[in-house]
C-alpha cells in the first residue's frame, strides 16, 4: 500500500485531537526567589479531526466569482488541479513564496537540493500546505499482475531474465482474480488500485492488452481510481486505456539522462519520454519519478529533478524510491559505491 493525498485519516487525527486537546505546556525559569518567569502556551485541537489549515495569499487574488480559498487547495479530480492556479502568479505563506513554473534551471534546483535538511523540510511543508490539505492522504494498493520474465536489462531489477534472482516468472493474472483483489483493496480502505506488469512494452500483446482493458474497466466500475505500469505504450494504446477508465500511468525516468545508459541499455531515455507524452496526450494523469542508489552523483539527482520540473506538464505524482539491492542483479552484486547515498526516502518500487 502506498500513501498519497486523498483519503482522510480521520481516526488518527481524532485520536491525536483527543490526546492533545487542552494540553498546556508551562516553562518556569527562576534565578532568584523573587524573580520567576512563567510562559505557557496552549494548543487546542477541535473535535473536528482536521489539521488547522493556515491561510495562504494568492497573487493575483481570486475573483469574487471563484471558489473560496479552501476549495482551491485540493480538488479531488486530478485533472482539475492545475486549473486552480492557472491564473495565479504565486502563493505566499509564512515567509515562503511558491509558483508553478516550468523554466527551472539546474542551478536553481541545485541550490534547493543543497539546503540544510530542516530548512528544506520547512519550505516543502509550507508549500504543501498552500496547495493541499495536510490532514489528508490517499491509500493505494499495488498488485503485480505479471511478475518476472522481463527482457530488459535494468541493473536494479530482480524481474529481468538477464539476472539470476529469486524471482520466478508467472503468467498474467486472470481478470477475475485481479478484480477480486481490487475489491479486497477497496474494502480495506484503498481508493486507488494500481496494476503492474513486468515486460518491456505492450507491443503486439493483443490478448493480454484486451484483458488489461477489462481489468481497468472493472476496477473503474467499482468507483476506484485506476493506475497501471505496463512499460512502453504507443498513442493508440494510451487512448484505449483512457477510454477504459484509466486514471494514471506510472512510467519512471529512474535517474538523469546522463546516468541512464549506465543503468539500462535496452531502451533509451527518449523512449521513456515518448511514452509519457503519449499518456499525457491521451488525457491520463502521469506518475513519474526515480530511484536513489543507482550509483548516481548529486548532479544526476538534480538532473532528474530538472527533467521533471521542465516537462510541459508536471507529473501529478512523483514517486522517489530508494534502491533495495537484490542479490543476482548487477547493482545487488556490486560493492557499495562510497559516493552513492541511499537516503531512505521510500521503499524500492520496481517498475517496467
Amino acid at each position: 500500500a502506498r500513501l498519497d493525498h486523498y483519503a482522510k485519516t480521520n481516526i488518527t487525527m481524532a485520536t491525536i485531537g483527543n490526546a492533545l486537546r487542552g494540553a498546556t505546556l508551562a516553562i518556569t525559569r527562576s534565578r532568584t526567589a523573587p524573580r520567576v518567569v512563567t510562559s505557557s502556551a496552549t494548543r487546542y485541537f477541535s473535535a473536528n479531526p482536521h489539521v488547522v489549515v493556515d491561510k495562504f495569499v494568492s497573487s493575483p487574488p481570486p475573483t469574487p466569482s471563484s471558489a473560496n480559498a479552501e476549495a482551491l487547495r485540493h480538488p479531488n479530480d486530478v485533472h482539475d488541479r492545475n486549473a486552480n492556479y492557472s491564473d495565479e502568479d504565486s502563493r505566499s505563506m509564512a515567509g515562503v513564496t511558491a509558483s508553478v513554473r516550468h523554466n527551472w534551471t539546474k542551478e536553481e534546483i541545485a541550490e534547493l537540493y543543497s539546503l540544510p535538511f530542516h530548512e528544506l523540510m520547512y519550505r516543502a511543508s509550507t508549500v504543501h500546505r498552500m496547495y493541499w490539505d495536510p490532514a489528508e492522504v490517499q491509500q493505494c494498493t499495488l498488485l503485480s499482475i505479471k511478475t518476472g520474465g522481463c527482457t530488459e536489462d535494468c541493473s536494479y531489477c530482480s524481474q529481468s531474465t538477464r539476472h539470476k534472482t529469486f524471482v520466478k516468472p508467472t503468467p498474467t493474472m486472470k481478470v477475475q482474480e485481479v478484480l477480486e483483489a481490487a475489491k479486497r483493496a477497496k474494502d480495506a480502505g484503498s481508493t486507488r488500485f494500481c496494476m503492474g506488469a513486468a515486460w518491456r512494452e505492450l507491443g503486439n500483446k493483443k490478448n493480454a492488452f484486451n484483458h488489461i482493458l477489462d481489468m481497468v474497466k472493472g476496477v473503474n466500475g467499482m468507483g476506484m481510481e485506476v493506475c497501471c505500469t505496463l512499460g512502453m505504450l504507443n498513442a493508440e494504446q494510451a487512448r484505449q486505456l483512457k477510454e477504459a477508465g484509466l486514471t494514471a500511468y506510472n512510467h519512471n525516468l529512474d535517474t538523469s539522462p546522463e546516468h541512464y545508459p549506465k543503468v539500462i541499455t535496452t531502451r533509451t531515455y527518449e523512449d521513456r519520454l515518448d511514452t509519457i507524452a503519449n499518456v499525457r496526450d491521451a488525457g491520463i494523469s502521469v506518475c513519474c519519478g526515480g530511484i536513489l542508489g543507482l550509483g548516481e552523483k548529486d548532479t544526476d539527482r538534480v538532473g532528474l529533478l530538472h527533467v521533471l520540473a521542465t516537462l510541459p506538464e508536471h507529473p501529478e505524482s512523483v514517486p522517489i524510491n530508494a534502491l533495495v539491492a537484490v542479490e543476482g542483479t548487477p547493482l545487488g552484486d556490486a560493492d557499495a559505491d562510497d559516493e552513492t547515498e541511499s537516503d531512505g526516502i521510500a521503499d524500492d518500487e520496481t517498475e517496467s
